[in-house]
């Protein structure tokens, strides 16, 4: 019957391996059980030593995080772009545009495309390749997992805010780096070292290369020449040098400096030297996933190369269940391997933790964008209480849709998880960071040329997405039908041409419209960053209005409660804080736009700057 056909089997998931049967011993089930107990108490912790009773307290941890745990950024956003956005006093990005621009459909269509990333790329991409790992070690439904993992995500994250999330996050790391050094010296000790590794790599042939009546290249199944190169041929490479050089920038540049999970961290650090020194260390981080990932993950193919690396379909299909091939299971496969008991519960405690720690970042952050950006829209007198609780809802409304949405990353693209995120990254990002380049270098830019700059590279980047999501990216063993004027151009070299497409638009529209007065503009642009005048928002007349709509504040006499009643108040952050003076309003307002630094520590992370710069050269130029 139709009915007792999972849907995990329907989208062509293969049964469960069984490796499966491995993690089911007392020391790999303590271990995860620890792990999760550990992480709970942590995330209460995190919840109730912080005011979460105030839209800032939610969403910005009231500005009061340190450096260490805030790690997930980059230098460039750390210098240039948060200074402005913390002077705007700004929560969300859509939110700055809004001000550097005025009007309300900037902000409203970023925050329907930052919402509509977050469900087709982040969430459904992150659950999808987290379930891989789950499914392969503990033989559970793909759809079970992921409602577990998603109930235990949303509990922390709707009750804690960002405080709770990032303090979480910080023992995720700590946990996910120390397994993946295990894992990187298991690998490393089983292929000989690394220049055992570098040799055996290319020799790493599956056995079989014949079958299902095909033809099949030598380049298909044979490693790459240049496989311990960063920068490869312009026009054969996979990912050609220039597109390195000045494509993947560009959608780094829209992911790290204008995403509003990556910045909402920034914005919620004590200080500026905080935020710095934070960037310095995501910075490092970063550098370790080609030690920690990609080496490991070609080691896989070195110790198993009939299963990670087979070419043939039916051989495909039997060792991992889909016939594009089985490179997802690189990791997993090795981990089940390799791993002593224990270890490998340590290990699956990592995919967790780097499952939970993307989702409740993901979700966090578009809480804020619906609840800030688009509700207040609908319900322009909505009170503090009544923002938070929408935005805890809109967490439930989020899962369920992420869920609905994971059949179709399963489907699409062939099954090729990295070519679907990077479609998208690439055709949706380059004309949102064009917007956020301009609104802060170039003051001259106004509403007009913002919004159609986004529109015309809205209207490019679909029809090159839906025309290759319609024909498919093709394969070795199949080349894609796909209109060569239109995907015969490498995904990287469409960024920039979408970048730059973008901009010339944007300022083409501006210099043809009236300009933005300086008034409008103190403190919102980098020509203006540092003034002093007091500035006079665009859209100040819309907010007179509201303020005169809203009239005083209700001060109704406090009710009393039952203690069933004040628990929940306490454990969804609901309770009501002291009423805040008109001086304590303004110190606070005062602490949300700081930029100032110590001299000390400004130069400490200066100089830290410089030698971060100076280890990244050297990386790139040794692999290139």
């Amino acid at each position: 019957m139709a009915s007792t056909v999972s849907p995990s089997t329907m989208a062509g998931a293969p049964e469960p391996s069984p490796l499966s049967d491995r993690i089911q011993n007392a020391a790999d089930i303590s271990v995860i059980v620890i792990y999760f107990l550990v992480v709970m108490a942590v995330g209460l912790w995190a919840m109730l030593r912080t005011n979460r009773g105030t839209i800032g307290g939610f969403f910005l941890a009231g500005r009061d995080v340190a450096w260490w745990p805030s790690s997930v950024m980059l230098p460039i956003l750390g210098w240039i772009f948060v200074p402005i956005y913390i002077k705007a006093g700004v929560m969300t990005m859509p939110e700055y545009l809004k001000k550097r621009f005025g009007g309300k459909r900037l902000q409203v269509y970023l925050s329907i495309l930052s919402l509509f990333i977050c469900v087709t790329l982040s969430i459904s991409s992150d659950m999808f390749s987290g379930a891989i790992f789950i499914q392969l070690a503990l033989g559970l439904d793909l759809y079970l997992a992921i409602f577990i993992l998603l109930a235990i995500t949303a509990v922390y994250t709707i009750t804690g805010g960002l405080a709770s999330v990032i303090y979480t996050d910080t023992l995720q790391t700590v946990i996910m780096l120390t397994g993946s050094f295990i894992l990187m010296a298991f690998a490393f000790n089983e292929v000989g070292g690394y220049e055992s590794f570098t040799e055996k790599y290319m020799n790493a042939i599956p056995s079989v290369v014949k079958g299902d009546n095909l033809t099949i290249n030598a380049r298909c199944y044979t490693p790459r020449a240049d496989s311990f190169h960063i920068f490869r041929d312009p026009v054969t490479g996979d990912i050609p040098w220039p597109g390195i050089i000045f494509g993947t920038p560009i959608t780094a540049l829209w992911y790290w400096c204008a995403n509003q999970v990556i910045v909402q961290r920034c914005l919620c650090g004590k200080d500026m030297s905080h935020v710095k020194a934070a960037c310095i260390m995501c910075a490092y981080l970063k550098l370790l996933p080609m030690f920690l990932m990609v080496m490991p993950g070609m080691i896989s193919r070195i110790l198993y190369t009939d299963e990670v690396a087979c070419v043939v379909p039916s051989e495909c299909v039997k060792h991992c269940g889909v016939e594009v091939g089985c490179t997802n299971y690189a990791y997993p496969t090795m981990v089940l391997e390799l791993m002593p008991q224990g270890l490998r519960g340590l290990m699956l405690s990592v995919m967790l933790a780097s499952l939970i720690s993307s989702l409740t970042s993901i979700f966090n952050s578009a809480s804020t964008l619906f609840t800030i950006d688009l509700y207040t829209k609908v319900r322009k007198q909505a009170s503090e209480k009544e923002l938070l609780i929408v935005g805890r809802l809109f967490l439930l409304l989020l899962s369920v849709v992420s869920i609905v949405w994971v059949p179709l990353v399963q489907v699409s693209q062939n099954g090729q998880l990295i070519h679907y995120t990077e479609s998208i990254s690439s055709y949706l990002g380059p004309p949102v960071a064009a917007v956020y380049v301009l609104a802060i270098f170039c003051k001259r830019v106004n509403e007009q040329g913002a919004f159609w700059g986004l529109m015309v590279g809205l209207v490019m980047g679909l029809i090159r997405m839906i025309t290759e999501f319609a024909y498919g990216t093709g394969s070795c063993l199949a080349a894609s039908n796909c209109p060569k004027i239109i995907c015969g151009v490498h995904y990287l070299y469409f960024s920039i041409i979408l970048f730059f497409g973008s901009m010339l638009v944007i300022l083409g529209i501006s210099l043809l419209t009236k300009p933005i007065p300086d008034v409008h503009l103190y403190r919102l642009c980098w020509a203006l960053r540092n003034s002093t005048e007091e500035r006079i928002d665009i859209d100040a007349e819309e907010k007179s209005q509201k303020e005169t709509e809203d009239g005083v504040d209700e001060d109704y006499p406090e009710q009393s409660r039952g203690c069933l009643k004040k628990t929940y108040d306490l454990f969804c952050g609901l309770q009501k804080g002291p009423k805040l003076t008109k001086e304590e309003e303004e110190a606070l307002s005062k602490k949300l736009t700081d930029t100032s630094e110590r001299p000390l520590w400004r130069t400490v992370v200066n100089i830290n700057a410089i030698l971060l710069l100076a280890v990244v050269v050297f990386i790139h130029g040794y692999y290139a």
